[in-house]
């Protein structure tokens, strides 16, 4: 296939539209059913960087969510806890792959922003990880190749009409790149840089004891950055991205949205959530819904007499503020990536509220001595990595 029409653009009055290689040789991609679109096809294409690039540098099955070209979530294939199955809606005797417990993971990093995802997997796609993802809202998947039980599994989505798409894993793109704005060309090479163990060796904290499971944290948060929206901080724990924020003009706006996302994350732990009674027959997304609710300044929308008893068996008790603060500040553990340098020591302090013990950032700001200082305060781990990621 040298090219694919589109239905139509970013929106329905931009046509024609069409993709194709500029050299006129064969598309990487091969449509297996549906027909993606244009947004389609830029997270698809974005999203596979971002797996292929996390499967080399960890060694472990990835998986990306991607929502208008961002990931909402992305992480490294490892076996869900208990904790994870139920907040993630996985039956406790479901028998998950690698792949599977990936693409769960990234999914679950922030489920609202997930809804209708474009997946994508660093590994062929097996029936189970088609069997979780029939039950989510998703526009299509990217992989290097589908077992025949996962195409007929996947095949059963939108009335037929789930979007499917397989890329040569061998593919490699051209040294150079161009995009055309208001009819400008842009030209510049394509971005190769590596991200690996080696990026996190210049420790400028004074505490420089780096497990390896921090290692893989950072690498998790750095390459999700790579393929995020400028300007973009990313909070991992577990080799899984728990909160990221995207496209905002300020770096503490968006240190503080991944922070709310991963505070989010880490209050679906809390006992009162674990502990929620649904109606029978409710579905993911409305459960979803209920919970990022009930967690708000809003909570009272979902508690409301004539409201609750459409959603929960039992009325919950709404979470105190108090209780909320007291969760959180008891969590570690967590890491943070950022895809420029922190100006600012504020960015500190606000990780600091949300479990971070380890940061990655490039640094260069005129005020490292500052941030250095605030990440010093905490006994934070902080690897300067010399290296901006911008993505745009």
């Amino acid at each position: 296939m040298k090219e694919f029409e589109l239905k139509y653009g970013c929106n329905p009055n931009q046509k024609p539209a069409k993709i194709y290689m500029k050299d006129g040789s064969e598309l990487p991609v091969t449509v297996l059913n549906g027909r993606p679109g244009y947004i389609n096809f830029l997270d698809a294409l974005n999203s596979w960087q971002l797996v292929k690039e996390l499967k080399e540098a960890t060694g472990l099955p990835s998986a990306a969510s991607f929502k208008h070209v961002s990931p909402a979530g992305a992480a490294v294939g490892i076996e869900l806890s208990e904790t994870d199955r139920q907040i993630y809606f996985v039956a406790p005797d479901a028998e998950l792959s690698p792949i599977a417990c990936a693409y769960i993971r990234a999914r679950g990093a922030d489920r609202l922003c997930s809804y209708g995802d474009w997946a994508a997997l660093s590994d062929v796609c097996d029936a189970a990880t088609a069997a979780y993802l029939k039950d989510e809202v998703s526009d299509g998947i990217i992989a290097p190749g589908y077992t025949e039980e996962a195409i007929r599994i996947l095949r059963t989505k939108k009335k037929g009409n789930y979007n499917v798409v397989q890329i040569d894993p061998d593919y490699v793109p051209a040294a150079q790149e161009c995009k055309d704005v208001f009819g400008v060309t842009f030209e510049q090479g394509h971005n190769n840089f590596t991200i690996d163990e080696k990026l996190l060796q210049n420790l400028v904290s004074e505490n420089k004891e780096l497990p390896e499971a921090a290692v893989r944290d950072m690498i998790v948060a750095l390459i999700t950055l790579k393929y995020t929206q400028s300007n973009s901080v990313c909070y991992v724990k577990n080799g899984q991205a728990i909160g990221v924020g995207a496209g905002q003009q300020s770096r503490i706006h968006c240190t503080r949205l991944a922070g709310q996302k991963a505070d989010n994350w880490l209050l679906r732990q809390h006992p009162k959530v674990l502990g929620l009674q649904f109606v029978d027959g409710i579905r993911r997304p409305d459960r979803d819904n209920a919970i990022d609710v009930y967690l708000s300044d809003e909570y009272e929308d979902v508690l409301a007499d004539g409201v609750w008893q459409g959603v929960f068996r039992v009325k919950p008790e709404p979470i105190t503020a108090k209780e909320k603060k007291d969760w959180i500040a008891s969590q570690s553990g967590v890491t943070c990536g950022s895809d420029a340098f922190f100006p600012f020591g504020d960015n500190v302090e606000r990780a600091h509220k949300s479990g971070v013990q380890y940061i990655a950032e490039p640094g260069g700001s005129i005020r490292d001595d500052h941030v250095i200082a605030t990440a010093n305060k905490y006994n934070m781990v902080m690897a300067f990595t010399g290296m901006r990621l911008f993505h745009h």
